[in-house]
């Protein structure tokens, strides 16, 4: 069998895990504050040019987008996401679980778009009634997002605008930033990411760490008492040395970027792959995850062959399904898959 589920079958790159063996019977204080999380810290506030900015270092990406968006809203209000938005359909209600409801906007291929906030801003604003429901406190965003598309510079900078306009601070969920970052012909970069959002984390789960996502907040004090929120919801390790030996090792001569640009070059070759072989897609993803429209007969002939992930069933009977490439993703496991299709 052939394995193209998701990004995060493997565990750990070689470097990550020689790194944790090699440090794994020295003493240091937990919770983060020991000298490899310091380290890891200043290089990543180094790569989005954010030096007086925050970093912290927490569990999973659910435990991530839970706390960080119950800890920048108040009681009454809410959180703006596109509907096809991760957490909107993909993580159980742990939004809604933090007592918060996630507010959805009609997405354009997974994204968010600033015309549709805006429409929805207006909507609510416009509503003599808007008193009784649920304020719009924050927005969602995610890159790349559920479909594997990418936002531009531009429209983040436009969301930013409507962000201030409204007084509503910006969240990027970057689970799969490194994928994003390093996709061709995009204009985000970290310091882009920095300019434009009040929040975003650097996935580590699903690029090259056994687990781990690093939050980054460009100002400082930007969520008073962030530590202690986290540590309430659940997502603090008290070995916090191992995100941060972890963190470090990515950010130590390019490595984040380097094993993203790996996924994404073996994603290529099998985009490239499936089209040469007249298989439609559903959508044109420069990222990892490359989502193929598959006819019932084929759906049930390659799922003997290969796994994949179910997206969702097409009105005319056919299936959109997603093969998704990692940092660990052999070229012989591409040429395989292509061999079987």
């Amino acid at each position: 069998m052939q394995h193209f589920d998701s990004d995060y079958m493997e565990g750990a790159h070689p470097e990550i895990l020689r790194r944790l063996a090699e440090t794994n019977m020295e003493k240091t204080p937990g919770y983060g504050t020991d000298s490899y999380c310091e380290s890891a810290r200043k290089k990543i506030l180094e790569a989005c040019g954010c030096p007086e900015g925050e970093v912290y270092f927490l569990s999973g990406g659910t435990q991530t987008n839970m706390t960080v968006i119950a800890s920048m809203l108040k009681p009454y209000q809410g959180v703006v996401a596109a509907d096809t938005g991760h957490i909107s359909v993909h993580e159980a209600g742990a939004i809604e679980a933090s007592g918060h409801k996630v507010l959805t906007v009609p997405g354009g291929q997974g994204k968010l778009m600033p015309e549709n906030l805006a429409d929805f801003m207006e909507k609510y604003y416009g509503d003599e009634n808007h008193e009784h429901m649920v304020w719009p406190g924050m927005v969602y965003i995610s890159h790349p997002t559920e479909y594997g598309t990418l936002y531009t510079a531009a429209e983040l900078k436009a969301l930013r605008e409507l962000c201030d306009t409204y007084h509503m601070p910006l969240f990027l969920d970057g689970a799969r930033l490194g994928y994003g970052l390093m996709a061709g012909e995009t204009d985000v970069t970290l310091k882009v990411i920095a300019e434009y959002c009040d929040a975003f984390y650097i996935g580590g789960t699903k690029v090259g760490a056994l687990f781990g996502e690093a939050v980054v907040l460009p100002k400082k004090d930007r969520i008073p008492h962030f530590f202690t929120m986290i540590k309430q919801r659940g997502a603090l390790m008290a070995k916090g040395r191992i995100l941060g030996i972890q963190f470090d090792t990515l950010f130590t001569d390019d490595l984040y970027f380097k094993i993203s640009r790996h996924a994404i070059d073996m994603a290529m070759k099998m985009k490239q792959g499936f089209l040469e072989k007249g298989y439609a897609l559903y959508l044109d993803s420069m990222t990892n995850q490359q989502f193929v429209v598959l006819e019932p007969e084929k759906l049930k002939a390659l799922s003997e062959k290969v796994t994949f992930g179910f997206w969702e069933n097409l009105e005319d009977g056919r299936t959109v399904v997603r093969f998704a490439t990692s940092w660990a993703t052999l070229e012989t496991d591409v040429d395989a898959l292509l061999a079987l299709i």
